[in-house]
């Protein structure tokens, strides 16, 4: 058997078990429409662009945080320290003395809950995987990550205490 003949094959098994669940799940739907009207024709899909895919994460991850929204942590009873970080960016962490685990994360008028990660460095590290936020905080400066599409958020993050030598 030819490569060419093998790749044919793979191509098509591919194909067949995509559109099975497709007219599989068609078929269930509607079964008595489908009885008495033809099958319709199913459109070739395109090829979808970077920048669809892109728009569709982003979309998705709004999607996410109006979920999350919904289940804002509380802040009663918490200290919130305020940073003023590069390009004009504000952060406020709220922490509770008796939870040491997690904190509480403003960033563009949201609200994010994010748990402690253990390090070897000594660094204060928190995420929230859900929303892919990750706090890192270290004596003279603290960082906020996006882990979903692997950038900075805000760098040269500052408390007061931070920005005076404290």
């Amino acid at each position: 058997m030819s490569i060419s003949k093998l790749f044919t094959a793979c191509a098509l098994a591919c194909i067949a078990a995509i559109a099975a669940p497709l007219t599989h799940a068609a078929e269930s739907a509607a079964p008595a429409k489908a009885a008495a009207k033809p099958a319709a024709k199913v459109p070739a899909k395109k090829p979808v662009s970077k920048k669809a895919k892109a728009a569709a994460g982003a979309a998705a991850a709004g999607a996410a945080g109006a979920a999350m929204a919904e289940g804002e942590p509380s802040v009663a009873e918490h200290k919130a320290t305020d940073y003023a970080c590069e390009l004009g960016n504000k952060i406020t962490i709220y922490s509770h003395a008796d939870d040491s685990n997690s904190i509480a994360l403003r960033w563009k008028n949201r609200l994010h809950r994010l748990t402690r990660e253990a390090t070897t460095t000594g660094a204060q590290r928190f995420e929230n995987k859900l929303a892919g936020l990750i706090w890192i905080g270290i004596p003279a400066k603290g960082m906020l990550l996006d882990s979903k599409v692997n950038r900075q958020l805000a760098n040269e993050c500052k408390s007061s205490e931070q920005a005076l030598g404290l």
